[in-house]
């Protein structure tokens, strides 16, 4: 029996998913998450084979919850949900650790057909984006491009999303346990590796990264 890990904000999607996934006499649901946080602690502590996860989720994006994670996990293979079908989503999946990257228009079976190609060690790409050659997401993503974004730790990484989801000092503080003044350090330490001067320049940046959207709700 596989285990499965769901991390989804929208409780009617992960519910969807699970019926979907126990419909399967090999696969198993073993927990869900709402947002990236819960969702790392719950990959730490369940270890399973398969996690599938949302693109855009509060706390943390999918691709920081499958960098993390597997790092914390790596024996667990991942599946990134998305609304987007641009190459950028795509790259930084593939880059974040991802090897199966399903849209959320495609049916229940592109799901299943990528939780079982990932346990099989292979990479998995919707149907709607098969045109485009795996071979060569996985060749770019994995080029050696300095990125600032490299040079951030994972609490920065972690600030850096809380920031622009609107929370402040005190509230990521209170969120990640840690005081406000150790928030406000890690965030100064960010914008300086990043090269930003203001909160609008973060936000720009994180528009143009894809770390925040528009809500695909």
């Amino acid at each position: 029996m596989k285990h499965i890990l769901l991390v989804d904000d929208h409780p009617l999607v992960r519910q969807g998913l699970r019926t979907l996934i126990e419909e399967q006499p090999d696969l198993c649901v073993v927990g869900e998450a709402s947002d990236g946080l819960q969702g790392l602690d719950a990959l730490e502590k369940l270890k399973p084979d398969v996690l599938v996860v949302d693109l855009m989720m509060p706390g943390l994006s999918g691709l920081e919850v499958t960098r993390e994670g597997l790092r914390l996990s790596p024996t667990t293979q991942a599946v990134i949900l998305s609304m987007h079908n641009d190459e950028m989503y795509i790259l930084q999946a593939l880059a974040s650790g991802a090897r199966g990257y399903v849209l959320k228009s495609d049916t229940g079976s592109e799901v299943i057909e990528a939780i079982r190609r990932v346990l099989e060690g292979q990479y998995y790409l919707s149907k709607a984006l098969a045109d485009r050659a795996i071979e060569s997401y996985v060749q770019r993503a994995q080029e050696n491009v300095v990125d600032p974004y490299e040079s951030l730790t994972t609490r920065e990484r972690e600030i850096l999303h809380l920031t622009c989801e609107g929370y402040t000092h005190a509230q990521i503080g209170e969120k990640l346990s840690i005081s406000p003044r150790t928030a406000e350090a890690h965030r100064t330490n960010m914008m300086r590796k990043l090269g930003l001067r203001n909160q609008a320049a973060l936000i720009r940046y994180a528009m143009q990264r894809g770390i925040l959207v528009a809500d695909e709700t």
